[in-house]
């Protein structure tokens, strides 16, 4: 992580802030979430994009060619092999590992030169990747723009979560943060409408994919036009700076007591290197649980595999006999249950607790999987899988939809 003082701010003197959620935190928060914004369209843009005929003709013929055989062969009830094709998984699985290498990178950047510098880095190469993805005319450009999307993706995500987090009012820091969750499923929801109003256009997917230039132009400007977070200045010495953008944010003169929590929180972290601090955290039993949970938790929650579902999902109902078109509007039904469950998070959260979701929808995800697993697989085995019965494909829409309410409120 890029580093943060927001909680160890939190901890002191709390109960003698002031201030208020001004009207200045919050469009700074909205300019800052298009972050999210960028990161959940890359996300939902993919799958659509895939689905395009004439995008797959032009830079995975092979995979093409496959979608015709399926269409006219005999064996019309095997759909699992139909995107078969390593430099699609290429393209696909790019974004991932591009962000994967820029997060180390990124944390410097965030730590050293502020939460804006990095914002400002990201939105540039999520710039560059979405024009070059936009006008990609083979396969090199093509996942180039990926790359550099992943690149911005690395050092959007960790800036942003830090910089809501930082700039919110301690009463109101959960609230804001979940901006950045719902953000990036607007994001989702965003590009899938897009992909569905598009679909009939041989030219969509290069405006789908351009799309994302408008809130990385957004998110670069926003990130070299807003302060920097307090708490980001005064960890690097700027007390001045600090004092004059906290009581800007939050509408008082009577910051003091913040602004000496943030000092002592400046002071806790400049007293180790980040290679100490990493040695305590891996080293020190007291910090095992902790450790156990931030790895663990983010794990089991990407192998869940809403990121399959969101990439793959208009394959899947294709696969299913929806037909194209009816695939990309079951998209559109899954993003907006997406959105949906998250709003659903930020009003219940704070009032039953993140713990009672999680575990909640823990049990939801498992049986909804478990569900879709038995009803597919038996289905598939008995019909052709254009042919399959209407009923099937609804309880499976409903199933997912069910799946990702829960993950969406965890």
């Amino acid at each position: 992580m890029g580093g943060g003082l927001a909680p160890a701010a939190a901890a002191g003197r709390a109960a003698e802030y002031k201030g208020r959620v001004t009207w200045y935190v919050l469009f700074t928060a909205l300019i800052a979430s298009s972050g999210g914004l960028l990161f959940g369209y890359d996300l939902g843009v993919t799958g659509g994009v895939e689905a395009s005929s004439t995008f797959l003709a032009l830079f995975f013929p092979d995979v093409a060619a496959s979608k015709q055989e399926y269409k006219h062969s005999s064996d019309a009830h095997n759909p699992y092999c139909e995107y078969d094709s390593a430099t699609l998984s290429l393209f696909t699985s790019s974004l991932f590992l591009a962000a994967m290498a820029a997060s180390l990178p990124a944390s410097y950047v965030t730590r050293r030169l502020g939460r804006k510098a990095s914002m400002v880095v990201g939105g540039l190469w999520y710039l560059l990747g979405g024009a070059l993805s936009a006008g990609a005319q083979n396969l090199g450009m093509l996942v180039a723009g990926r790359i550099f999307l992943g690149f911005g993706v690395g050092f959007a995500n960790q800036s942003v979560p830090v910089y809501l987090s930082e700039m919110a009012p301690f009463h109101a820091r959960g609230a804001l943060n979940i901006l950045f969750q719902l953000a990036t499923t607007t994001g989702v929801l965003t590009a899938q409408l897009v992909n569905y109003a598009l679909r009939d256009y041989a030219w969509g997917w290069r405006l789908s994919l351009g799309l994302a230039c408008g809130p990385a132009a957004l998110l670069a400007l926003g990130g070299a036009l807003l302060p920097d977070s307090p708490a980001g200045l005064m960890e690097r010495g700027r007390a001045g700076d600090a004092r004059a953008v906290l009581q800007r944010i939050r509408g008082t003169q009577e910051v003091d007591a913040e602004l000496a929590d943030l000092s002592d929180a400046a002071a806790t972290a400049a007293s180790v290197t980040q290679l100490q601090a990493f040695r305590n955290i891996l080293t020190r039993r007291e910090f095992s649980p902790q450790l156990a949970l931030g790895v663990l938790i983010p794990t089991f929650q990407q192998w869940t595999g809403l990121n399959a579902i969101v990439f793959f999902v208009p394959q899947l109902f294709a696969a299913l006999g929806t037909g194209s078109d009816a695939a990309l509007l079951n998209a559109v039904v899954i993003g907006g249950a997406n959105v949906g469950g998250t709003l659903v998070s930020i009003l219940l959260a704070d009032r039953v607790g993140r713990r009672a979701l999680l575990l909640q929808a823990g049990v939801q995800m498992a049986g909804a999987l478990t569900g879709v697993a038995a009803l597919v697989g038996s289905s598939l085995g008995g019909h052709p899988a254009s042919a399959l019965p209407k009923g099937t494909v609804w309880a499976t829409l409903a199933l997912v939809c069910v799946f990702v309410l829960g993950y969406s409120w965890s």
